[in-house]
């Protein structure tokens, strides 16, 4: 049974910055149903670690759920939230956030209730400015990519009780908000209040979750060649810079890879034609996909690597 900590009504034009802890559980649940809930989180101990929709839909898709974990940016690249619980599994990291511009530009709205003002705000307590929000988890919003290629939003069918539950590996600052969004059909064209409850994980909880890898590339400020956070706005040059790229100068070497008549055969009737008379190409092609759906089939928890 889980030990509840603390509960809260977010009304529609409402965010809140809430101190979850490693080991905490946010719930986050509609009270009508149909409301979109846009969600920042950031490292409590360090801001500028924060949750980045471009890794989690990377290793996730387009429409995180259950069994999800929420990374941060690089070259952090973190599991900072695990989505423990969601019962409708309609959630979306490709929109951004709504904004005073959209409705401004869009509908000729000078003052409209909005998710980027509403996130500054509920930020705001703790010493956060409108620079620093960034790209929502957008929860329980619909969306589809069609055949062209184009994003839609469509109507969302969460009902009163459905919930979404996320359970923090770190110590974070999340920050959710009642999306603003009433005159299309992000949360039905209507705004309705949320339920937030914190619980404490309960032994279960905490193992249901995957382990994820801890490795050297996740870099923190103790390792940056420049640790230190710019106080100034100005963009000046360091006279003392010096480059130190990684791999610089880039040093190419051929490897030979030996066919037998089958193995060609198997290649030439797999490979993709866009790579032309450059087997090399093909044959790289080939086998990272066989050798990334092995990855992705034993690491679940694991980044996906990018082509």
């Amino acid at each position: 049974m889980r030990t509840v900590l603390q509960t809260l009504m977010l009304q529609p034009g409402t965010g809140k910055a809430i101190e979850l802890l490693a080991g905490q559980i946010l719930r986050i649940e509609q009270v009508e149903g149909g409301q979109c809930v846009d969600f920042n989180a950031f490292n409590l101990h360090d801001y500028k670690e924060f949750m980045h929709c471009g890794r989690t839909r990377t290793v996730h898709g387009f429409n995180p759920t259950e069994g999800a974990f929420l990374w941060s940016q690089p070259p952090r690249e973190r599991a900072l939230l695990y989505i423990l619980k969601d019962t409708v599994k309609r959630n979306d990291v490709l929109f951004p956030r709504c904004s005073a511009y959209l409705y401004e530009s869009a509908y000729g709205f000078h003052d409209h209730t909005n998710c980027h003002d509403i996130q500054s705000e509920a930020q705001r307590e703790y010493g956060l400015t409108p620079d620093d929000v960034h790209d929502s988890f957008n929860l329980f919003m619909n969306t589809e990519i069609g055949a062209d290629g184009r994003a839609t939003i469509t109507r969302q069918s969460s009902r009163a009780g459905d919930h979404v539950d996320l359970l923090a590996l770190t110590d974070v600052l999340a920050v959710p908000n009642v999306c603003g969004a009433d005159v299309m059909r992000t949360s039905n064209f209507s705004l309705k209040p949320i339920r937030l409850t914190v619980f404490e994980a309960t032994e279960a909880d905490l193992a249901a979750v995957p382990p994820t890898p801890v490795l050297r590339s996740q870099r923190t400020p103790r390792d940056f060649r420049q640790p230190h956070i710019k106080a100034d706005r100005e963009l000046t040059r360091d006279p003392a810079y010096a480059p130190a790229f990684t791999n610089v100068p880039i040093r190419i070497e051929e490897l030979v890879v030996t066919l037998t008549e089958e193995e060609a055969a198997l290649f030439d009737a797999a490979r993709l034609p866009l790579y032309g008379d450059d087997d090399g190409a093909a044959l790289r092609d080939l086998l990272f996909t066989w050798w990334e759906e092995r990855y992705l089939g034993a690491n679940a928890g694991a980044p996906a690597i990018t082509k």
